[in-house]
């Protein structure tokens, strides 16, 4: 029997639907049992999925970020990403998927730039389509694209207002979207925080009304970004479907009873039933899928298998982008002497971006893990520190409850330490592993669940390996007090100054400086109090906690130590960049700028030898002052649960890198065209670069990067030659061939098609990216590539007088090449007569 909509809709009460409307907490829809309504689950994420639980949740396979998976430039390869991620979510009986992202990267500086696809509108499009037909592929699962629309920076992010043409909101920031629906018709959309031109987007009914359901024809259900509603009546009428997370703020029934009531409110129960309607028709879906059986609330690890990891390894070695490889120092020989040097080769925390990407991951294999599982034998060392802020405390702790694992006993109580007696039993109580405790979604039938109000007391020993000074760090939102061997050691309770820490509702870092002895155990304990104790934030639920230690280092002594070690090994390897704290959800970066000693340690190490292989993993640009020092270059990203066997392969010549750049990468943060404008000044971000977006803006100013969108190299050449064009009234047809001209590796190139309007009537980008593919050759081998475009999608502006989109007359050029700014082939077609249009999906 299947989920008849309109018959359950007509004998809901209207309390019922009111219900439907709201989610009842952080991940689940309400059930009614009645009807036989189930409630179902949705999870994060955009590279992954996290199952039910920040704390202490279940293992999950994390994916490369959004940009390492845009520089695949691999629409296959990324379907068969989004089957990964569909099988994920059934392991963790999630029917919904909140990602992936899809917003545009205005400039290098975005908090969330990591989490989204590229600069490009079309890149980002066909990257989102791609996924999300793969998340959907078995008919089960439901993709959510987000955040729709403008969310593209962090700075103010629940109020700034994104100002920007008509023009430029069409033809970049919805167009991805647009090419979702069109390609591959997800089944939610998720709004964003922000307002778009005066309206928050979650309201907005421009874009959610006359544009997503009325030119694009789209029918899915539509869903508030977490603590993203800000009204009832609007976000009723015309805006999102379901209000996350629960329980409500804007729909709860007593409030909707008086506005159905009201005259003055405009509110009528047909607005509640168009909600509701969309909202069973994600039901339906779930429940038909499944031939209507009993959803399990069940999570497990079952997925971490063999075939699992080497689906990511491929997924992340696919989009490392190979630089410079001017010596032909790439790839590297197994038998030379081998070092990792750098703060990210033994990092855990490089797998993923921070704020909603990050997750519990089945395992992490660092840079350096991969190059010795590959070679052996590898020396190391950190060369310098580049940690926003300390961490790896409680991963190298024992405590006293389970001496077979490794962390920190942790023990919760309703009362702070101060106020309980000691014969007082905890309430709950576990091991702990990870230094970065998201506690905001802990429950305990003892915990009031509007108050929030808890304390952990988390206590084991810590044993260094070497006598030194060690510096301990705690950043928290609530409050927090270290005490070593009994005697305080940091307090951020008393005072607490607000930081970005927890998504800008913590404090930021309080430090102590303890001489520790070699072999021997200290204790350690942290009295941690729940997020309503925090004496500057009690916005973001139950509170979180971050602790770490590291060995204070001399920075000249340990440079120098660095770059003798370079001098001593064939291979070197530099692992550079940021990492989860630095590019993160809640708020955007300050610069371009690579942190700590960075720069003096890769100069450094160049110097001592200039065969040095640098790997730099960030989710966006960042600035490399060495750049024309270095002769070896990898770009790595945000990899995954496998970022360091993938690294190791492409070094080594196990995979060939076939990634391209989907970004422009600026030498410097003055050069890109947000840098005026990327922040929130009194309440608004002015979009002033207009549809100048990325390599749109430096092509047309003629501005030189340090590496052009679309760039990538490989361990071999490609030729590109037999230039077609041809069309008519309605399509042109490009095609041509690629040659593989090396003689050793097997690999792969992305041919970039651009359309180019060579005497528009308006400012027109100088070209612009309208195709992509990628053929795998074999030494010597060629390939034929045709590319058949519709002349409106292809050659279209869109006219602010008239309101529409315009396919002008005149004459247009498809350009072939390896990237924006290296162009092969140049041939022309003609555009008959202009046409203005409304643009569907």
């Amino acid at each position: 029997m299947t989920f008849d909509v309109d018959n359950i809709l007509n004998q809901l009460t209207t309390e019922e639907k009111v219900s439907l409307i709201a989610a009842v907490d952080n991940w689940h829809t309400k059930a009614i049992e009645r009807l036989g309504v189930p409630s179902i689950r949705v999870s994060d994420g955009p590279n992954g999925i996290r199952g039910t639980r920040f704390f202490n949740g279940v293992p999950s396979a994390c994916f490369p970020n959004g940009t390492s998976l845009a520089a695949t430039f691999d629409s296959n390869l990324l379907e068969k990403a989004g089957k990964l991620m569909s099988t994920e979510a059934e392991h963790k009986n999630a029917q919904v998927i909140l990602g992936p992202t899809t917003n545009i990267q205005r400039g290098p500086l975005g908090g969330r730039g990591f989490e989204s696809f590229s600069e490009d509108p079309f890149l980002s499009g066909i990257c989102t389509a791609s996924i999300v037909n793969g998340i959907q592929d078995s008919g089960k699962i439901g993709a959510t694209v987000k955040h729709f629309v403008c969310n593209d920076l962090e700075d103010q992010r629940f109020s700034s207002n994104s100002v920007l043409t008509q023009r430029a909101l069409r033809e970049i920031y919805l167009e991805p979207f647009r090419l979702a629906v069109k390609l591959a018709d997800p089944r939610c959309f998720m709004t964003s925080y922000n307002k778009v031109n005066g309206m928050h987007c979650s309201q907005n009914y421009h874009l959610i009304e006359e544009i997503l359901r009325g030119e694009w024809d789209w029918d899915g259900m539509i869903m508030s970004d977490w603590f993203g509603t800000y009204s009832t009546v609007a976000a009723l009428k015309h805006g999102i479907d379901i209000e996350f997370p629960g329980p409500t703020k804007f729909r709860r029934w007593e409030v909707v009873k008086h506005l159905l009531q009201s005259k003055e409110a405009d509110l009528k129960v047909e607005d509640i039933d168009n909600r509701c309607r969309n909202v069973l028709n994600l039901i339906k879906f779930v429940v038909d899928s499944r031939d209507g059986k009993p959803l399990p609330t069940t999570e497990d690890t079952l997925n971490d298998t063999p075939e699992t990891s080497a689906k990511l390894r491929s997924l992340s070695a696919q989009g490392i982008v190979l630089l410079k490889n001017d010596k032909g120092v790439l790839p590297l020989s197994k038998d030379k002497s081998t070092v990792v040097i750098g703060p990210n080769g033994k990092a855990l925390n490089t797998i993923s971006g921070g704020g909603s990407a990050s997750m519990r991951p089945y395992h992490v294999v660092t840079p350096y893990d991969g190059i010795k599982n590959k070679v052996g034998n590898v020396d190391y060392t950190v060369g310098c520190v580049c940690d926003k802020a300390l961490k790896n405390l409680f991963e190298f702790m024992t405590n006293d409850l389970d001496k077979s694992k490794k962390g920190v006993r942790a023990l919760f109580y309703t009362k702070a330490a101060d106020d309980r007696a000691a014969s007082e039993k905890p309430i709950d109580e576990m091991v702990i592993d990870n230094s970065y405790v998201t506690l905001f979604d802990y429950s305990n039938p003892a915990v009031d669940p509007l108050k929030k109000l808890f304390y952990v007391d988390f206590e084991g020993y810590y044993t260094p390996e070497e006598t030194a000074d060690y510096r301990f760090g705690c950043q928290v939102f609530g409050t927090a007090v270290v005490y070593l061997n009994g005697k305080l050691l940091i307090d951020n309770k008393t005072t607490q100054t607000k930081g970005t820490f927890c998504f800008s509702s913590g404090t930021v870092e309080e430090t102590a400086v303890a001489h520790l002895e070699a072999g021997h155990s200290y204790k350690i304990k942290v009295e941690f109090g729940s997020g309503v104790t925090s004496k500057i934030s009690t916005d973001f639920g139950a509170g979180g906690l971050q602790v770490g230690i590291t060995k204070v280092i001399d920075p000249e002594i340990e440079v120098h130590h660095a770059a003798e070690l370079a001098k001593a090994h064939d291979n070197v390897i530099l692992c550079i960049g940021l990492n989860g704290e630095w590019e993160s959800e809640g708020y955007d970066r300050d610069d371009m700028t690579l942190p700590g000693k960075t720069n003096d340690l890769v100069s450094a190490v160049l110097k001592a030898n200039p065969n040095t292989v640098i790997v730099n993993q960030s989710g966006t640009p960042v600035e490399m002052p060495w750049l024309s020092e270095s002769h070896t270059l990898l770009q790595a990203w945000y990899g995954g649960n496998e970022m360091g066997d993938a690294i190791a392969d492409v070094l080594f010549g196990d995979a060939i890198p076939s990634g391209k750049l989907p970004l422009s990468w600026p030498f410097k943060n003055q050069d890109n065209p947000a840098y005026l404008n990327f922040s929130t000044q009194m309440g608004r971000v002015l979009y002033g670069e207009d549809i100048f977006v990325g390599y749109r803006f430096y092509e047309k100013l003629q501005r030189r990067v340090a590496f052009p969108f679309g760039y990538g190299l490989s361990y071999t050449t490609f030729k590109f030659d037999n230039l077609s064009v041809s069309g008519d009234n309605n399509d042109v047809t490009v095609s041509f061939t690629v040659k593989n001209t090396g003689d050793k590796y097997t690999a792969k190139e992305v041919a970039q098609l651009y359309i180019s309007a060579v005497n528009s009537s308006v400012i027109r980008p100088v070209k612009e990216l309208k195709a992509f593919s990628k053929p795998e050759l074999r030494p010597g081998e060629s390939k034929t590539v045709t590319f058949k475009l519709s002349l409106q999608d292809a050659c279209s502006y869109f006219d602010e007088y008239r309101n529409k989109w315009c396919l002008e007359a005149g004459k247009y050029e498809a350009q072939v090449g390896s990237s924006s700014d290296d162009i092969h082939l140049i041939g022309d077609f003609e555009v008959p007569k202009t046409v203005y249009f409304v643009r569907s999906a």
